[in-house]
């Protein structure tokens, strides 16, 4: 809990704040809670759902998920990586962080160590703690993405997974097919070398919010050993349904054991099913996401208005994050001063990364606008501290 503490600290003293002000007078981008609502192909479906009464609409189902949903997400997965996908390589889930952390209860022994890349999303440090496993975060370059030869030296006897996020959170970057290809590469190296698979997970759950015609590759192309793991809680704005799913290469080592391990883990760490009105109502929707121009534009403006100021930051492609520079050595000196001028964001030591803080741009425009006058404020202060 210590050593979570960042974001909730944050959004405690946002709520602090807006007692003390009014909730309009502060300016709230710690928290990445998306305001977007869901399109109107996901209401309609699940209104359709809701009013079905064929029999048995609300019973279990196989612990993997209904069979024909399964089907679905494989033929259009298929599609996408052009890899050949079944029903029985997908498993349905309590949204991207179920998938996690059933897929780290299959794959780790006690001691196994998880490479993740800093800055990370913290929680992946839990899932891995929570399953006897231990996280090892390995440095990102200048562009916060993965120094290979960071991560060649990171790799031990131990090392069981790379875990993955792109598009990224906390940064917003997007891993290029020529990343993906060399990574594959340097796994499928270390993996012979040390005489067992060497899995490539991936957390994909931003995978379809990207901007300027970016693309957004899928690790099945590029490496057999891989799990893929998504949720519908930002591509189709519905975080409160819990429901995404795990997809394991077909031509992945024991790929039979691991759907196997995978389902029974979805049954004992008491997720049992993915619920069962959602599974059917995101069954034909896997084309669909909700309009991401929005987000382009709150980026653009955001982006536009930090660097003005004089703030660095690596513009983002994606998601909805950026991840600028702290004027100040330590930001979490800098996150107070922001806070004195009703602006909150979070320490970048909340993602492994001292010295940077993250900002969501997922809220109403006049929030986004509201906080200009307080980073500009609190970068002429920090600006006036002697060095």
């Amino acid at each position: 809990m210590e050593q979570s503490s960042w974001i909730r600290k944050m959004f405690e003293e946002g709520i602090q704040l807006k007692r003390q002000y009014g909730a309009d007078n502060v300016f709230d981008l710690s928290l990445g809670n998306p305001v977007m609502e869901p399109p109107r192909e996901l209401r309609q479906a699940l209104t359709a759902m809701a009013g079905d009464e064929t029999p048995g609409m609300h019973r279990y189902m196989p612990n993997a998920g209904f069979a024909d949903v399964r089907r679905a997400i494989a033929r259009s997965l298929a599609a996408e990586c052009k890899v050949g996908l079944g029903e029985d390589d997908i498993v349905m889930v309590c949204g991207a962080a179920g998938g996690m952390n059933i897929a780290l209860k299959t794959l780790l022994n006690p001691g196994d160590e998880v490479i993740v890349f800093s800055p990370y999303f913290v929680e992946y440090l839990f899932y891995a703690d929570n399953h006897g496993g231990r996280a090892v975060p390995v440095a990102t370059d200048d562009r916060f993405l993965p120094d290979l030869s960071a991560l060649a030296a990171a790799v031990t006897d131990k090392t069981r997974a790379v875990v993955i996020n792109s598009p990224n959170n906390p940064t917003g970057v997007v891993y290029s097919r020529e990343i993906l290809r060399d990574l594959a590469a340097l796994l499928r190296e270390k993996s012979a070398r040390a005489g067992q698979a060497i899995y490539l997970v991936s957390d994909d759950p931003y995978k379809k919010i990207v901007f300027d015609g970016v693309e957004a590759p899928n690790i099945f192309e590029f490496y057999d050993h891989s799990i893929y793991i998504t949720s519908h809680s930002k591509d189709l704005a519905v975080p409160g349904e819990r429901i995404g799913f795990v997809a394991v290469h077909p031509r992945c080592e024991d790929a039979k054991a691991l759907m196997a391990g995978l389902i029974f883990c979805n049954r004992v760490l008491g997720f049992v099913n993915a619920p069962a009105l959602m599974q059917r109502t995101i069954k034909d929707l896997q084309a669909v996401r909700i309009d991401v121009e929005p987000y382009k534009k709150k980026r653009d403006f955001l982006y536009a208005a930090l660097t003005r100021i004089g703030y660095r930051v690596v513009k983002p492609q994606g998601a909805f994050y950026m991840f600028p520079r702290s004027p100040l050595e330590n930001e979490v000196e800098f996150c107070r001063l922001l806070a004195s001028h009703k602006v909150l964001a979070v320490p970048g030591r909340g993602f492994g990364l001292p010295g940077f803080f993250r900002l969501a741009y997922c809220f109403p425009d006049e929030v986004i606008e509201g906080s200009i006058p307080g980073f500009e404020a609190a970068f002429q202060e920090a600006m006036k501290r002697p060095a």
